[in-house]
């Protein structure tokens, strides 16, 4: 559920910006569940917005595929499958691999030493087991890689298909081992762009966004065995 917002804009344009954005952090934080429903009424008054501006911002959220709207039932949290997640996965290859060379081509000293100093951060909370910790910085280092690329087309895309997969990021971030299997590859992207080597850089990130499809992969046959298996019992 977003937080209380007392004070904020009531109605109109500002309004809207508002619900919409404390929308989209609740849903991306996972303050918000998928599938859970987005009562109109209940929303709009924590959000201490109208409910025709709430509406508005749900139909932003909609577009951007973070809430669908169910005929008589209303809105709700998006649910992406794994499937689904694949895809979308597939298509973050092509455009964090642009942004990786981009980034390359125009790195700073002062940005390659932030590249360095996330890696060893990275290698500090696998070291320590501290799993929230490595997922969170490992959403920094792309975040990061987006704007040295300065490619905002690019980066504007990414964002929106990435607040799709937060369900599905989390829970690979916390399976036993993955940390271990994307740390290099995450070094291996920092290298590259540090060393101002764009070919180089594309190539890691593409390597590593295949390893996450292959573990989303992996994840959809484990869940088809076990849906098979309750079904049978």
């Amino acid at each position: 559920m977003p937080r209380p917002t007392p004070g904020g804009p009531q109605a109109g344009e500002p309004a809207r910006t508002h619900a919409l954005a404390a929308l989209r952090q609740a849903i991306l934080s996972g303050d918000v569940a998928p599938g859970q429903r987005l009562v109109e009424e209940e929303l709009a008054a924590v959000l201490g917005v109208t409910r025709q501006s709430l509406r508005a911002a749900l139909l932003d959220l909609t577009a951007e595929g973070l809430v669908e709207r169910i005929p008589n039932r209303g809105a709700r949290v998006r649910v992406v499958s794994t499937a689904e997640a694949v895809a979308i996965t597939e298509c973050r290859m092509v455009l964090e691999g642009l942004c990786a060379a981009k980034a390359a081509e125009h790195v700073t000293d002062p940005q390659a030493a932030q590249l360095h100093q996330l890696g060893q951060q990275l290698q500090r909370s696998v070291t320590d087991g501290e799993l929230l910790k490595y997922s969170e910085l490992n959403s920094e280092l792309h975040r990061l890689v987006r704007e040295i690329s300065g490619q905002t087309v690019a980066a504007g895309l990414l964002e929106r298909l990435n607040g799709q997969l937060v369900r599905h990021q989390f829970q690979l971030s916390l399976r036993p081992g993955r940390p271990q299997a994307s740390l290099p590859e995450h070094l291996a992207i920092i290298a590259a762009i540090t060393a101002r080597r764009p070919a180089q850089a594309e190539e890691a990130t593409r390597r590593h966004l295949r390893s996450v499809v292959n573990a989303l992969l992996d994840k959809q046959q484990y869940e088809k065995r076990r849906d098979a298996r309750e079904e049978a019992g």
